[in-house]
């Protein structure tokens, strides 16, 4: 009898093993996944399954086996990369690497790059999760504040037409993004949306998110992982302690998935804190017609003075 289905996903790949040998197993990665319901259904720790058991199944957003296993960089490419390039992590620059490939490859998965896709990417670090996204994406426009992490980058991905590296910081200021950004996800010559997937560093992740949101309307689909805190400040529903002014600017705008909740033990240098995987869709219908996202929240707030307040009031919750 065949073993049951999860996830709703299309059985791809099954090993199978000869008489008296053990089949082939394959190492989960230590994360929480969550159902679309959001409840955890996936205990935290590394656990050896075995594929007859357990089939290989394609469902990108409720099932943790991954079927694209294209290389990904490990925590020793990475730190090769560093030492040869003579960089140390830096904790001003929130340098937190991701090393876990599937992990890399949820991210892609979730944010459903295709070859007609624009993707954002911030903090590129040695490549690992661009790696991906160049195989993958019409155009990866890869931002990176570490001058000497930019230069590993600019020669590891030379040649790479459809890879453009901007050196600084993404933000211009808490309220702007970095003027090459803005012109880079601005391209009228660009008929398709842009999309943001990235391992964020922490401290620029709610005014970068909150910058998107509200004065990009090319940005369709936002995925990547934050720290926990700030994922349960964007989650939050009414009456509970995270909720604020970020909660419901996120929520007016987007349909909010919650990916998978991540144990520090899979990025280097370890954290302090969890991380969540989010997807942040937002719905075409609501920036129609050339109007900006602010444009929506006047129906939604009342009249263009209430959200001018409100707008300002989130930006000021950059701040903190």
């Amino acid at each position: 009898m065949d073993p049951p289905r999860r996830g709703g996903g299309r059985v791809l790949a099954q090993a199978s093993a000869p008489s008296g040998r053990e089949p082939r197993r394959v190492l989960f990665p230590r994360v929480t996944l969550c159902s679309p319901d959001g409840g955890r259904r996936f205990t935290r720790g590394y656990n050896r399954w075995s594929l007859r058991d357990r089939p290989t199944t394609v469902d990108s957003l409720t099932d943790p086996v991954l079927v694209d296993m294209q290389h990904v960089q490990t925590k020793r490419e990475i730190t090769e990369l560093l030492t040869g390039a003579g960089v140390r992590p830096r904790k001003r620059f929130g340098q937190h690497f991701l090393i876990d490939g599937n992990l890399m490859r949820r991210l892609c998965e979730a944010g459903e790059v295709g070859s007609d896709d624009r993707v954002l990417e911030v903090g590129g670090g040695t490549g690992g999760l661009t790696d991906l996204l160049v195989e993958r994406a019409g155009e990866v426009i890869c931002v990176e504040v570490d001058q000497r992490l930019h230069a590993l980058l600019d020669s590891r991905f030379a040649g790479r037409a459809n890879l453009r590296l901007i050196l600084g910081d993404v933000l211009a200021s808490k309220h702007r993004l970095h003027p090459e950004v803005i012109e880079a996800i601005r391209d009228e010559r660009r008929t398709a949306g842009v999309k943001l997937v990235a391992n964020l560093p922490y401290q620029i992740a709610t005014p970068l998110v909150m910058n998107l949101l509200l004065d990009h309307p090319s940005v369709t689909r936002l995925v990547f992982t934050v720290q926990r805190e700030v994922a349960d400040r964007l989650t939050a529903g009414p009456g509970s302690k995270a909720y604020g002014p970020v909660s419901i600017v996120t929520q007016l705008l987007c349909r909010i998935e919650t990916i998978a909740t991540l144990s520090p033990d899979v990025f280097w240098p370890r954290p302090a804190v969890e991380s969540t995987m989010l997807r942040l869709d937002v719905g075409a219908s609501r920036f129609a017609d050339g109007q900006s996202r602010q444009a929506d929240c006047v129906g939604r707030l009342g009249d263009r003075a209430a959200l001018h307040g409100f707008v300002d009031l989130v930006r000021k919750t950059f701040e903190h």
